[in-house]
């Protein structure tokens, strides 16, 4: 649904671009035509005469009478304080992917579940930095914005906990219900408030919601919170301090499973087995039927279920009564006998959140991935867990059946809708880095479309493209950079860029730019880059002509006349230099010929006689170049003869005398 489009009253055409989708309105359909069936088809058709009509506004309806609308596929990514998220986590990921592979065994498992609880770091960082954004901005939109992204935040940390738990450390028996516990007292803070407002009170076991208080810490496991509470109950009610004796003698004494495996899951169950039969036998004789709240309370140590369902209210959520019924029922749970039919039999269409967590409590890892890939706006979490996923080794046999697998896919998906973005593409270049199969295609296709608005962006990418031997992008990058300089007229920075591609032609064309300036204004710009050209002036003729000219100017300016004379010489005699420019040349050696000291020998002489009467006759290249009939074109011609001439002359009184001598 595209917000402000009437589909009915206009029809809409649409173009896909690589993280995008333009969509325009169009008079197309009420005009009655049909649609072209030349070149491009007819949906090329379409799009250009809407997108006429829109820009030059020539619509039935008037200049405004269409629209343009961008409907972009990963929207997140341009959420300013989700910046932190994609650029935290990334480096997470890359430290995962180079971790060491050799390790094996606990510490393995320790080092990926240190990387799942750093992916929560940063999603609760996120989380409390959005939820601080939506306290402090007065905009209702952008308010409902944040709130909407805290409580997707909250969601997928709650996932990625759950999916911790049970996949990646895949707590063994006991010391998965601690886990549970404490997933369920992170992410269920509905009772927060109430807890705070009742102990803050002067007299809490007076205050109306003290006896729900009592009932959250036993529903969540947090004896020692409870029994502080209870024993404020037994200090302002003498008459109820022996049951509060016995009550608190039960809490104390009940067995939890222990983290450090001290003891075995038989000795767990022995011990649980007697608590609960001292507990039904207090029950059974009435301690407590003169209060009915700690009598509510024994019943739910002994795991009654509809007890613990008169509390739903305390709870709020059906997996936070799934862990209750669990500590007082099951303790020693397995992961395995974790079934949902058991507690939720009776619900009818469940939430997304709630089809997800269900799916991980029954260990279906990839219908999780799948759930989430739909309720979620982006591809950030399924991608990195996924990831975490497969380094657990829990992933490796399920290949998807066009090629790659879910791992791949998925990264391949998360980075392609980074490269929208105008700088978290570098963050894509490495998630391309690690899919083996198809991210060195992706990259090379998506590199091809960042927008280089700037030199120094085109250098971040050029390197990018080097350092992974991606020379046709290379090629590609350098050349877009020296048509934009060549535009500019920015000569220099247009000729390096060729050099920098290799490209002849190209190297060619700005060369001659070079010669062509130089004609008109007598000097050479970047003279820095020219003199400095090295091994890259042979990239081509003109570029070697280029170089060459240009170190027959510096020989000349340091007095360096014989050296000048034959590099001049050897520009004309070996066909590098254009023959447009032979009059420049010839006209170069002018002041050489009239030196004092004789610069030339008779044989160079004739050399340059002859390249001048080629050039005067139009042997060498008729058609490129004509004497103009002008005065002087005519006058420089016989000023050339008339110094070639005497200097031909010195150099054979100059020769004749050394050969009498």
């Amino acid at each position: 649904v595209v917000p402000g489009a009437d589909p009915s009253a206009r029809q809409l055409c649409f173009a896909w671009g690589p993280a995008e989708v333009l969509v325009c309105e169009t008079l197309f359909g009420q005009r009655g035509g049909s649609p072209s069936r030349g070149e491009g088809g007819p949906g090329r058709a379409l799009l250009l005469g809407a997108l006429t009509g829109c820009v030059a506004g020539t619509g039935e309806g008037g200049p405004s009478s269409s629209r343009l609308f961008v409907v972009r596929k990963d929207q997140d990514i341009y959420i300013q304080t989700l910046r932190k998220l994609f650029n935290e986590s990334h480096g997470i990921f890359i430290g995962l992917q180079r971790s060491e592979e050799e390790l094996a065994g606990k510490s393995r498992k320790a080092q990926l579940v240190q990387v799942s609880k750093n992916y929560r770091s940063v999603i609760r960082a996120c989380m409390e930095d959005m939820h601080q954004a939506a306290i402090s901005t007065r905009d209702t939109a952008l308010h409902s914005q944040y709130s909407t992204q805290v409580s997707i935040l909250s969601a997928m940390e709650l996932i990625w906990n759950l999916c911790e738990i049970l996949f990646v450390e895949a707590a063994a028996a006991g010391p998965l219900l601690l886990r549970l516990l404490d997933w369920v007292r992170l992410h269920v803070c509905d009772v927060d408030n109430m807890v705070r407002e009742v102990l803050s009170s002067e007299n809490p076991s007076k205050h109306k919601l003290f006896w729900n208080v009592v009932d959250v810490f036993v529903l969540q496991g947090r004896m020692d919170e409870a029994r502080h509470l209870l024993s404020k109950e037994a200090s302002a009610n003498p008459t109820s301090v022996n049951m509060y004796k016995i009550l608190d003698d039960l809490m104390k004494k009940m067995p939890v499973p222990s983290l450090g495996n001290t003891q075995t899951l038989t000795e767990m169950e022995l011990k649980w087995q007697h608590w609960h039969e001292e507990c039904q036998r207090y029950l059974q004789d009435g301690t407590f039927a003169s209060n009915s709240h700690m009598e509510s309370i024994c019943k739910i140590l002994l795991g009654d279920e509809d007890a613990i369902l008169e509390k739903k209210e305390l709870m709020t959520t059906w997996y936070h009564f799934l862990v209750t019924r669990l500590l007082y029922s099951h303790p020693t749970v397995k992961p395995m006998e974790l079934r949902m039919d058991l507690f939720l039999g009776g619900e009818s269409s469940p939430e997304p959140l709630d089809t997800i967590l269900m799916a991980a409590f029954e260990f279906e890892m990839h219908q999780v991935i799948k759930e989430c890939s739909i309720a979620l706006s982006n591809w950030w979490f399924v991608a990195h867990l996924t990831d975490l996923l497969d380094h657990c080794k829990l992933l490796q046999s399920h290949n998807l059946y066009f090629g790659s697998n879910m791992r791949e896919f998925l990264l391949l998906e998360y980075a392609s809708g980074l490269f929208s973005h105008h700088s978290l593409w570098q963050l894509g270049v490495d998630y391309f880095d690690h899919c083996p199969e198809y991210g060195r295609v992706y990259l090379e296709l998506h590199i091809e479309r960042i927008p280089l608005n700037t030199e120094q962006k085109a250098l971040k990418v050029l390197r990018i493209c080097e350092q992974r031997q991606m020379h046709e992008q290379v090629r590609s990058i350098c050349k877009i950079m020296a048509m934009k300089a060549l535009r500019n007229n920015r000569l220099g920075s247009a000729l390096s860029w060729s050099i920098r591609a290799k490209d002849a032609a190209f190297a060619t064309l700005i060369s001659d730019r070079f010669l062509k300036d130089y004609c008109e204004r007598g000097c050479f710009s970047d003279l820095d880059l020219i003199d400095n050209l090295g091994p890259s002036m042979l990239l081509s003729d003109r570029l070697t002509f280029l170089g060459k000219y240009r170190e027959f100017h510096r020989l000349y300016g340091e007095k360096r006349f014989s050296e000048a004379g034959k590099l001049l010489l050897m520009l004309m005699t070996a066909h590098i230099a254009p023959c447009s420019f032979w009059m420049t040349l010839l006209t170069d050696a002018l002041p050489l010929l009239e030196q004092k000291e004789v610069i030339f020998s008779a044989e160079q002489t004739y050399e340059l006689m002859r390249c001048l009467e080629d050039l005067t006759a139009g042997k060498s290249d008729k058609q490129k170049f004509q004497v103009a009939p002008d005065d002087v074109e005519t006058m420089k011609v016989e000023m050339l003869r008339l110094a070639l001439a005497r200097n031909l002359a010195r150099v054979i009184v100059k020769e004749g005398t050394l050969e009498g001598s």
